[in-house]
């Protein structure tokens, strides 16, 4: 465990996000690689040393205000960073991943189909090879509802997204299912009782596609399938998005973050790296206390706060940030 420590705007979250950076190849709060670059500068670099259970590895990644970044792992040009991903495993909680929970349906998919890439990387491309069958069928209908195109054109697609579908569905729910009983584990003993993760939502099948296919062709998109499901976030019954408060909400994203990296462990044998940005700040002592002894006994560590007397544990290491420098 590490501990950042240092007053509002010391650069604590620039060290994360770098963290974040170097071994997963894009930072979880900028969208483009221009907003991570200094002002006064045209370029950035993160180099990265470290260990993945009992191999070392070096990770080189540079941003540029004009060209395609560049990424290294070992000394070797990666041709993109979703490589990187494949071999270094980064979780992160941020202020801004309360979207998990409150935000709309798109941002938990969009959370599952990153889990099923990192807990079953066997069906990593699920989510990619659904979509792209969906943008076909998607096309196909719009060529019919113009007169360019036939029914005939969307029949391929159409049985392509329902067994693709299918495959989607089954690996989300696959995932859930291995963070699930440590998610309401976590989020008990951080005061949250009686927490469950559900996937809402079944595949679309062939008769069901075959019977809307005039109002999707009216429409010009695909009205059924796993676009379109969601993840009930729920404790005592009650979702999260619509009934948790915020201090809920944020205990129940920590909690996903913790349990996945737990079934990460347990599936894969490697513990991930855990970033865990103003985690603190909103946590009474109880809940501080019970979130130290987690991480005593968890992954790898490394989090945030004003004071290290807000941490009531005893890190492996204490850095103290000022800006423009780590003490």
């Amino acid at each position: 465990m590490v501990l950042l420590h240092g007053p509002n705007g010391a650069g604590k979250t620039n060290l994360l996000e770098a963290l974040h950076l170097g071994t997963q190849g894009f930072s979880p709060r900028a969208r483009r690689d221009a907003q991570m670059i200094r002002f006064d500068a045209e370029a950035a670099r993160v180099r990265l040393r470290g260990g993945q259970g009992d191999n070392a590895f070096t990770t080189d990644l540079v941003l540029t205000r004009h060209d395609s970044r560049r990424v290294e792992l070992n000394g070797e040009r990666l041709s993109s960073s979703d490589l990187l991903r494949r071999e270094l495993t980064t979780l992160v909680f941020t202020p801004d991943r309360l979207a998990v929970v409150k935000g709309g349906p798109a941002t938990r998919r969009a959370y599952v189909d990153r889990a099923v890439a990192r807990l079953l990387p066997a069906r990593a491309s699920a989510a990619g090879e659904y979509a792209a069958a969906l943008g076909q069928r998607n096309a196909g209908l719009r060529g019919v509802r113009s007169g360019h195109s036939s029914l005939d054109a969307v029949a391929p697609w159409t049985e392509a997204v329902v067994t693709l579908g299918e495959a989607l569905v089954r690996a989300r729910v696959d995932a859930l299912e291995l963070v699930a009983s440590a998610f309401a584990q976590t989020a008990g003993e951080l005061g949250l009782a009686d927490a469950t993760l559900d996937y809402d939502g079944e595949p679309a099948s062939a008769e069901e596609l075959s019977a809307r296919l005039s109002l999707d062709v009216e429409r010009g998109v695909t009205g059924a399938g796993p676009h379109l499901h969601d993840v009930r976030i729920e404790a005592g019954g009650r979702d999260l998005r619509v009934f948790g408060s915020q201090g809920e909400q944020r205990v129940a994203v920590l909690a996903l973050v913790l349990a996945e990296a737990a079934a990460l462990r347990a599936r894969h044998g490697v513990s991930p790296l855990v970033l865990l940005d103003d985690v603190l700040s909103e946590l009474d002592g109880d809940r501080r206390r019970s979130l130290a002894r987690m991480i005593e006994r968890g992954s790898q560590t490394v989090l945030t706060a004003t004071a290290t007397a807000a941490l009531p544990a005893e890190p492996a290491q204490t850095l103290s940030v000022a800006p423009g420098e780590v003490r």
